[in-house]
Order: structure tokens, then C-alpha cells, then sequence
């Protein structure tokens, strides 16, 4: 979407890509570095690609390169910092909450090379307040992730199981070790809303995707819990949903809450580090859980599915509290942002 929205802007974008994995839409000219690895992947063939990759940031002589890999190894930045970025812009971007994500193992360390480039991105207020500002950080700016309003419109296919059904909705990719998909199924036994046949579907694929089945098979109201899997356009299914979850152990920016509230489906989330305070305003859009607790979470989804007014507001509030975070609004943003580093 970055790409997109800064060549609206007629900026000449390059794209580099170190997986082959293509799944979203694009702007610009791409360099798909991953379609040089093989199933034996050595230490020659790997400096060869970032030779490669090296040789074309200098033919290409680029006023900046954003940067949104995430950053777990210190010796490896250190390599990208001293070679391949070496006399370069950069820009780096900051999309999780968890350090050892984005600052490596060697906070202090690391924290010197950020100070060197033109400007480092948080994807929410916590990230530039509460933890790089707090790293000694202090060339940092928040741009959050935006959302495309087209999506409103992309009408993707809806499953048959969910034809006139009531349904409670929770997506994204199952590691329960961030995700805590086994929260929320137990909050949703608990809550009883199945009695008054609502359903909760949890929409993707990932390792804890038999283990969290079995968890469900094992709760009250079993029968009511269903498993689709990974979709690239989820735009109808979340639609049609009655709320849509978040229950992760910690975040970033949650695209999540953005996604739903942009069409029009208030949510139900636990205030975890970071972004759902930025994203939910308690009552008013959706209902902000303050603690990993089941009982409050469960008596969320019975306020949310039972009382009518409060929903009814919610729903009304939904689309307008996130239009802030629209592409529109986030692509001035970064253009701006892109603008004063480099002037």
C-alpha cells in the first residue's frame, strides 16, 4: 500500500522483495531478490544476493530507502547499516511493539545506528513514545497504517456456511503465542451468546490451527465455533460480521480494528500494548477491554451482541472514527514526512 500511495504522489518507487511471495497488489518497479533462492542456500549464493542488491541501491542512486524488514539480529544490521546501506538514506519502520522485533538483542547498540538515519517511522504513538523515544531514539516520527477504502466495495466471495448466520469474528495468521485464539474461544464458551445462536469464526491458517480446533471441540457450545481458512479478500465476510475480535498478547498497529471499523463493524479488544487505545474509543466505536480477564472479555460479547442502542451507536460511530487513518490522509502524511527529511 506504501508503494502505492507514494507514487499517487509521483514519487519513483522501487520495490525490493527478499521472499517470493507476492499477495497483495503494487506500484512501482519490483526487484524480487527471493527468486534467487534455493532449496540449498548457501553463504556464497546469500552474499551474491546482497551483492546484487547492493550494486543495484547504487546504480539506482536513490534519495531515500524505507526500510520495513523486521530487525531480530544484531550482527545482521550491523551488515546492512556498514555495506548494503552504507552512504545512504534511510528511513527505518518500526511495526511492532515487541523490541527484540525491530531493536535486536543489542538494544543499546542498535539504538546508535537508528540516530544515524534521516528519520525512523512508528506505526503507533506507543512505539515512538514508550519505546524508541525511551531507546534514546529521538529522531522519530508516527505514521500510522492506513486502510483503503476500496475494500468497502470489493465484494469477495462469501462462504455458504455463513448464509444468514449471526457471527462473532476473530482473523489474522494462528500463532496462539501472540494471537491468543484459546482466550477467545474460552471467553465465547463463557459468554453463552451461542445459546442465542451466534456463531464465532475464526478466519486464517498457521501452526495452532489443530491444536486451537481441538480447544474448541473441548468448550460448551462447541458446535458453534468454525474455522475458515486464510482469505486475501476477508472485505465481506468481515462486513457481514456482527463484531470482529482482537485478543493478541501484543501488537503493533492492529490492521485488525482498522479493517472492521472502516466497514463498518464495531469491535470488541483487549487494551494490549500497542494500538488498540489509539484505534477504539470504549463504547463509542467498540467496547476497550482493560485486562486479560475471561469473565470481563465474555460479558463484552454479551454487551455486544445483546444491547441494541449501544450497538446500534457503535455501528453508526464505526466508518467515521478511522477515517483518519484512510490511505488518503496517510499518503499526505507520508509525503510530507518525506519532504522535510529530504530538504
Amino acid at each position: 500500500m506504501l508503494s502505492q500511495m507514494l507514487e499517487s504522489y509521483g514519487h519513483e518507487v522501487h520495490l525490493v522483495i527478499l521472499n517470493d511471495e507476492i499477495d497483495y497488489p503494487y506500484s512501482g518497479k519490483l526487484l524480487n531478490l527471493g527468486k534467487l533462492k534455493t532449496e540449498k542456500d548457501s553463504m556464497v549464493k546469500r552474499l551474491l544476493r546482497f551483492r546484487k542488491f547492493r550494486n543495484y541501491l547504487k546504480k539506482e542512486n536513490f534519495d531515500v530507502v524505507i526500510d520495513h524488514r523486521p530487525k531480530n539480529n544484531f550482527d545482521r544490521e550491523k551488515f546492512y547499516s556498514q555495506f548494503i546501506y552504507r552512504e545512504l538514506n534511510k528511513i527505518y519502520v518500526v511495526h511492532s511493539s515487541k523490541k527484540t522485533e525491530y531493536l535486536t538483542e543489542n538494544l543499546s547498540a542498535f539504538s546508535k545506528i537508528y540516530n544515524k538515519n534521516i528519520l525512523n517511522v512508528a506505526v503507533s504513538e506507543y512505539i515512538e513514545n514508550e519505546i524508541l523515544k525511551k531507546e534514546g531514539i529521538t529522531n522519530s516520527v508516527t505514521i500510522h497504517n492506513a486502510f483503503n477504502p476500496t475494500w468497502a466495495e470489493e465484494a469477495g466471495n462469501f462462504p455458504e456456511i455463513l448464509q444468514n448466520k449471526k457471527y462473532i469474528l476473530s482473523y489474522g495468521r494462528m500463532d496462539d503465542s501472540i494471537k491468543d485464539f484459546s482466550f477467545l474461544i474460552k471467553a465465547f464458551s463463557q459468554s453463552k451468546v451461542w445459546e442465542k445462536d451466534y456463531k464465532l469464526v475464526i478466519l486464517g491458517d498457521g501452526k495452532d490451527k489443530q491444536m486451537l480446533q481441538g480447544l474448541a471441540a473441548s468448550q460448551l457450545g462447541a458446535q458453534h465455533i468454525l474455522f475458515l481458512p486464510f482469505t486475501k479478500n476477508p472485505f465481506e465476510i468481515i462486513k457481514k460480521s456482527h463484531c470482529v475480535t482482537l485478543t493478541s498478547k501484543y501488537e503493533g498497529f492492529p490492521m485488525v480494528l482498522v479493517e472492521s471499523l472502516s466497514l463498518g463493524t464495531p469491535v470488541v479488544s483487549l487494551d494490549v500494548v500497542s494500538g488498540p487505545s489509539e484505534i477504539v474509543q470504549h463504547k463509542k466505536n467498540g467496547l476497550l477491554i482493560a485486562e486479560r480477564n475471561l469473565s470481563l472479555f465474555a460479558e463484552a460479547l454479551q454487551t455486544i451482541c445483546f444491547d441494541e442502542g449501544m450497538y446500534k451507536t457503535m455501528k453508526n460511530n464505526a466508518r467515521p472514527s478511522v477515517e483518519k487513518f484512510s490511505m488518503q490522509t496517510i499518503s499526505e502524511k507520508w509525503n510530507q514526512t518525506l519532504q522535510h527529511a529530504l530538504h
